[in-house]
C-alpha cells in the first residue's frame, strides 16, 4: 500500500516492483475525501435497494449487461438527489488515474507526463455492481477471470470481499486483503503494452458470497478511441525489441465490449493477436 501523495524515489521503485510482480497494488491516502465516497457509496445502495423492476427500467438495451451493473451516468440521472456526488467522484477518480499514470510513467524511466497525451480525450468509465449473496457460492462466480483491457483500473470494494488476483509465477490464486479507505490498483492491457511487457495485465476474478451481498466501483481509465497501441519507443532497443506490433486502441476497445456474447460473429481481439514472433 502507498501513500501516492509523498512521491518519493522510494515510493516510485515500489509501484514498478508491484506492477512487474503482480500487475497490481493498492493506495491509501490518495486524496479522494473520505465524506465523498461514503455518500457516493450510500447512494449507490440506495439504488440497489430499490425493487427489480424499477432497476430493470434503468437496464441498458444491450445483450450481455447484468442487471446489477451500472453505468455512473445511468444512476446519476435517475438518482437525482444524488448526482452532484457522482460527478463529484467521476471528478476525483480522473484526477486520481492520472496522478497514478504519473507514477508509473516515472516508475519505467520515462518523464512523468510522458503518457498524458494518450488520455486527451479518454475513454474512461465507471460502473456500479452488486452481487446478491449467493447460497451455493463454490457454483457461481461473480465476475470471470479475465484481464482489463485499458490502461489502469481504480477498484473500490467492501469488507465483504470475493477480489482474487492470480499469481504470475506460478497462477495460484490470492484473495486481495480488504483495507478500509484504500483502492486496488489493476494494471490493464494498455499499460502492458506500453511497457512492452515489463508489466503485466492483472488476471483476476470476483467470487460471490453465501451471506452477505458484496458492492464494488470500478473505473477504467481508457485512452483516446484514436490512439495507436504500441510499446512505448524509449522501453525498446536491439536487445529489447517490441513485442507488440501497433494497433488502434478504439477498435481493440470495441471488440471487446460488443463481440462475445452480444455479436458472436464478432471477431474478439486480445493482446496476443498483436504479439510479435520472436
Amino acid at each position: 500500500m502507498k501513500n501516492i501523495w509523498h512521491t518519493t524515489a522510494s515510493v516510485v521503485a515500489e509501484i514498478g516492483e508491484a506492477c512487474e510482480k503482480w500487475g497490481a497494488f493498492q493506495v491509501i491516502n490518495h486524496g479522494l475525501p473520505l465524506e465523498l465516497h461514503a455518500k457516493f457509496e450510500l447512494a449507490m445502495k440506495k439504488f440497489f435497494a430499490q425493487p427489480t423492476e424499477e432497476k430493470r427500467k434503468l437496464r441498458k438495451d444491450i445483450g450481455g449487461v447484468k442487471p446489477y451493473d451500472y453505468g455512473y451516468e445511468e444512476f446519476a440521472k435517475n438518482v437525482d438527489d444524488w448526482k452532484e456526488a457522482c460527478e463529484a467522484y467521476g471528478h476525483e477518480m480522473e484526477k486520481l488515474s492520472f496522478k497514478l499514470m504519473e507514477l508509473i510513467s516515472m516508475s519505467l524511466g520515462l518523464p512523468r507526463q510522458r503518457l498524458n497525451g494518450f488520455f486527451k480525450d479518454h475513454t474512461s468509465m465507471g460502473r456500479l455492481i452488486h452481487c446478491p449473496p449467493c447460497p451455493t457460492p463454490q457454483l457461481a462466480l461473480g465476475t470471470h477471470e479475465h484481464t482489463d483491457v485499458g490502461a489502469l483500473t481504480i477498484l473500490s470494494q467492501d469488507d465483504a470481499g470475493g477480489l482474487e488476483a492470480q499469481r504470475t509465477f506460478d497462477g495460484e490464486w490470492v484473495p486481495v486483503k480488504y483495507v478500509p479507505n484504500s483502492y486496488v490498483i489493476n494494471i490493464g492491457d494498455m499499460l502492458e503494452v506500453w511497457s512492452n511487457k515489463k508489466y503485466v495485465s492483472l488476471v483476476h476474478r470476483a467470487k460471490v458470497n453465501s451471506e452477505r451481498e458484496r458492492f464494488s466501483i470500478p473505473f477504467c481509465f481508457n485512452p483516446a478511441y484514436y490512439v495507436v497501441m504500441e510499446p512505448i519507443e524509449e522501453l525498446t532497443n536491439e536487445q529489447n525489441p517490441a513485442k507488440y506490433r501497433a494497433f488502434n486502441w478504439g477498435r481493440y476497445y470495441g471488440s471487446r465490449k460488443y463481440g462475445n456474447f452480444k455479436n458472436p460473429d464478432m471477431e474478439v481481439l486480445r493482446l496476443e493477436h498483436f504479439k510479435v514472433s520472436e
